[in-house]
Protein backbone atom coordinates (compact mmCIF):
# COMPACT_ATOMS: atom_id res chain seq x y z
CA UNK A 1 0.00 0.00 0.00
CA UNK A 2 1.49 3.52 -0.71
CA UNK A 3 1.76 6.65 1.04
CA UNK A 4 -1.50 8.84 0.56
CA UNK A 5 -0.45 12.55 -1.39
CA UNK A 6 -2.60 15.50 -1.92
CA UNK A 7 -2.65 15.80 -5.97
CA UNK A 8 -3.77 18.06 -8.66
CA UNK A 9 -5.33 16.39 -11.73
CA UNK A 10 -5.99 17.97 -15.30
CA UNK A 11 -7.82 16.14 -17.28
CA UNK A 12 -8.79 16.90 -21.19
CA UNK A 13 -12.28 16.49 -23.26
CA UNK A 14 -10.99 13.61 -25.71
CA UNK A 15 -13.34 14.88 -28.47
CA UNK A 16 -11.35 18.50 -28.33
CA UNK A 17 -8.60 18.56 -25.90
CA UNK A 18 -8.67 22.85 -26.07
CA UNK A 19 -12.18 22.97 -25.51
CA UNK A 20 -13.31 22.40 -21.12
CA UNK A 21 -10.36 21.15 -19.71
CA UNK A 22 -10.72 19.88 -15.97
CA UNK A 23 -8.91 20.41 -13.06
CA UNK A 24 -9.52 18.74 -9.41
CA UNK A 25 -7.63 18.39 -5.98
CA UNK A 26 -7.61 15.21 -4.48
CA UNK A 27 -5.93 12.80 -2.21
CA UNK A 28 -4.86 9.78 -4.61
CA UNK A 29 -3.89 6.27 -2.69
CA UNK A 30 -2.86 3.43 -4.32
CA UNK A 31 -3.79 5.15 -8.17
CA UNK A 32 -7.53 5.70 -6.79
CA UNK A 33 -9.17 8.85 -5.15
CA UNK A 34 -8.69 8.09 -1.31
CA UNK A 35 -10.80 11.35 -0.28
CA UNK A 36 -14.10 10.46 1.05
CA UNK A 37 -15.08 14.46 1.43
CA UNK A 38 -15.88 16.58 -1.43
CA UNK A 39 -13.74 18.02 -3.52
CA UNK A 40 -12.90 21.43 -5.13
CA UNK A 41 -12.11 21.85 -9.36
CA UNK A 42 -13.05 24.03 -11.95
CA UNK A 43 -13.47 23.87 -15.96
CA UNK A 44 -12.03 26.35 -17.98
CA UNK A 45 -14.40 27.68 -20.41
CA UNK A 46 -14.05 30.02 -22.90
CA UNK A 47 -11.04 30.67 -22.69
CA UNK A 48 -10.56 33.33 -19.05
CA UNK A 49 -14.19 31.42 -18.14
CA UNK A 50 -14.02 29.34 -15.13
CA UNK A 51 -16.42 27.60 -13.81
CA UNK A 52 -15.75 26.07 -10.37
CA UNK A 53 -17.68 23.27 -9.11
CA UNK A 54 -17.06 20.72 -5.82
CA UNK A 55 -17.05 16.81 -6.86
CA UNK A 56 -19.89 15.79 -4.78
CA UNK A 57 -19.17 12.27 -3.20
CA UNK A 58 -21.94 10.22 -5.72
CA UNK A 59 -20.20 11.31 -8.35
CA UNK A 60 -22.84 14.60 -9.11
CA UNK A 61 -20.63 18.15 -10.51
CA UNK A 62 -22.35 20.49 -8.29
CA UNK A 63 -22.06 24.21 -10.02
CA UNK A 64 -24.59 25.76 -7.56
CA UNK A 65 -27.92 26.86 -8.19
CA UNK A 66 -29.17 23.36 -8.64
CA UNK A 67 -26.38 23.05 -11.76
CA UNK A 68 -24.89 19.58 -11.81
CA UNK A 69 -23.27 17.07 -14.23
CA UNK A 70 -22.18 13.54 -13.17
CA UNK A 71 -18.76 11.83 -13.28
CA UNK A 72 -17.39 8.31 -12.98
CA UNK A 73 -14.45 10.12 -11.53
CA UNK A 74 -13.88 8.44 -8.26
CA UNK A 75 -14.49 4.88 -9.69
CA UNK A 76 -11.24 5.60 -12.28
CA UNK A 77 -7.76 4.31 -11.89
CA UNK A 78 -5.67 7.68 -11.60
CA UNK A 79 -2.96 7.34 -13.65
CA UNK A 80 -1.99 9.79 -16.65
CA UNK A 81 -3.49 8.61 -20.02
CA UNK A 82 -6.73 6.95 -17.83
CA UNK A 83 -9.90 7.79 -19.21
CA UNK A 84 -13.87 8.72 -17.01
CA UNK A 85 -16.81 10.35 -18.44
CA UNK A 86 -18.84 13.03 -17.49
CA UNK A 87 -22.74 13.51 -18.08
CA UNK A 88 -24.03 16.89 -18.92
CA UNK A 89 -27.03 15.54 -19.24
CA UNK A 90 -29.42 12.42 -19.52
CA UNK A 91 -27.99 11.99 -22.92
CA UNK A 92 -24.93 13.64 -23.49
CA UNK A 93 -21.77 12.77 -22.13
CA UNK A 94 -18.54 13.31 -22.86
CA UNK A 95 -14.76 10.95 -21.60
CA UNK A 96 -12.11 13.32 -20.16
CA UNK A 97 -8.56 11.95 -20.22
CA UNK A 98 -6.03 12.25 -17.54
CA UNK A 99 -2.94 14.01 -18.81
CA UNK A 100 -1.25 15.65 -15.93
CA UNK A 101 -0.94 14.78 -12.11
CA UNK A 102 1.02 17.19 -9.44
CA UNK A 103 2.21 17.07 -6.25
CA UNK A 104 -0.03 20.08 -4.81
CA UNK A 105 2.27 22.95 -3.61
CA UNK A 106 5.07 20.94 -5.63
CA UNK A 107 5.91 24.29 -7.48
CA UNK A 108 9.26 26.04 -6.37
CA UNK A 109 8.84 29.58 -5.41
CA UNK A 110 11.65 31.77 -7.36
Amino acid sequence: MSDARDMRILALWRDDPREAPMTIDARIEDMRIASTWELFGAFALDGDCVRPFILRRDGRIDFGRGASWRTDLREATIKIGSDFVVWFNESDSGVYRIVKIAALGAKDHK
